[in-house]
C-alpha cells in the first residue's frame, strides 16, 4: 500500500508528515509526495530526503487540493498498489494510525469501501472540520466503539482499497478546494459500508481550525468560498428535495451570519454565497475513471 500525501508551499509540516509516515509500526510500500508547484522550496527538500521508498511528482501547476487529490490518487492506483493512504501535507498520523486501518481492514474483511482515522487538532480535542458525517447531514456523535458506520468523511487520513477507485472514479478535480472530500466518501458509501475507525488517530495541524463558513472564516480566505457554496451544490443535489432543501436552509443561515458579522464586506459576502450556489446549479463536472 502506498500513502498519498498532497502538498503546497507547506514543507515545515511536509516534513512532519512525512516522519510520521516513516515512523508508523506497519511500512508502506511507498508514499506519494504530490506537489501543487510549491515555489518555497518543497521539490529540492523532498528530492533530497534519504528515502528509498519516496515517490515525488510536482503537478506544474496549483490544481487545488482537489486537484491534487484527482492526480495522485490517479497516478498511484494505476502504480498497482492495493491500498491508498490519503492524507494533507498537515496531518500527522501517531506511530500506529496504520496498523489500526489495518486491523479494522481485517476486522471487516475487507467488506467496505473506505475507511478514515479520528483527527485531532493539536491540543488533542476532535478537530471539529473532519468529524466524519453518519448522515449527511449529522456529525458523528461519539467515537466509541470498534468501527463505526458513516458516510462521509475527509482527506485527512482516508484508507482507499484501490478497488473502490477503479469501481467508483477519481475525486473531481474541478472542484479545486472543498467539498471534494465529502463528495467523493458519498459517492461511494452510497453503494457500499464505509467506516470510522477511531483508534487509528492523527493530529490535524490545520493553520485556520473550525467549520467552514464565510461568515466566521478569516477575510483572507473570503474570496476562496466560491468553491464552497459552488461545490456543495454538487454534493447534497443528489441527496434529492432533502439534499436541496439543507442547502439552501444552510445558505440562508450563513447569509444570516453574515449579516450579523461585524467585520464588514457583508454584501461582497452574501454574493459570494449566492453566486456559488447559482454556479452550483449549472456546474457537472465529469467523474473521470482509472483506464
Amino acid at each position: 500500500m502506498a500513502a498519498v500525501v498532497v502538498t503546497y508551499n507547506r514543507l515545515a509540516l511536509l516534513r512532519q508528515c512525512l516522519q510520521a509516515l516513516t515512523n508508523q509500526t506497519v511500512t508502506l510500500a511507498a508514499i506519494w509526495v504530490i506537489d501543487n508547484a510549491s515555489t518555497d522550496g518543497t521539490g529540492e527538500a523532498v528530492r533530497a530526503m534519504p528515502l528509498s521508498h519516496l515517490v515525488y511528482r510536482n503537478t506544474g501547476r496549483n490544481l487545488g487540493g482537489a486537484g491534487g487529490f484527482a492526480y495522485g490518487t490517479r497516478e498511484a492506483a494505476a502504480a498497482g498498489y492495493d491500498a491508498l493512504w490519503l492524507m494533507d501535507d498537515d496531518t500527522i498520523p501517531e506511530n500506529g494510525a496504520l496498523e489500526m486501518l489495518l486491523r479494522a481492514d481485517e476486522n471487516l474483511q475487507g467488506n467496505y469501501g473506505w475507511l478514515s482515522s479520528r483527527a485531532l487538532a493539536p491540543d488533542g480535542s476532535d478537530q471539529p472540520m473532519n468529524r466524519q458525517r453518519v448522515t449527511p447531514y449529522r456529525d458523528i456523535g461519539s467515537y466509541e466503539g470498534a468501527e463505526i458506520p458513516a458516510v462521509m468523511a475527509s482527506f485527512v487520513s482516508l484508507f482507499l482499497p484501490t478497488a473502490s477507485v477503479r469501481k467508483y472514479g477519481l475525486p473531481i478535480a474541478e472542484f479545486f478546494i472543498w467539498s471534494d472530500d465529502w463528495e467523493y466518501t458519498r459517492r461511494i458509501s452510497r453503494k457500499m459500508s464505509c467506516y470510522v475507525a477511531p483508534a487509528s488517530r492523527v493530529i490535524h495541524a490545520m493553520q485556520n481550525p473550525g467549520t467552514v463558513n464565510i461568515a466566521t472564516d478569516v477575510p483572507a480566505r473570503w474570496e476562496r468560498y466560491h468553491y464552497f457554496y459552488r461545490n456543495d451544490v454538487v454534493l447534497y443535489r443528489r441527496e434529492g428535495l432533502r439534499g436541496w432543501l439543507w442547502l439552501l436552509a444552510k445558505d440562508m443561515w450563513h447569509t444570516l451570519q453574515v449579516l450579523r458579522d461585524s467585520r464588514g464586506h457583508r454584501w461582497m459576502r452574501i454574493r459570494t454565497i449566492w453566486k456559488g450556489f447559482a454556479a452550483g446549479v449549472r456546474f457537472a463536472p465529469e467523474i473521470k475513471y482509472l483506464r
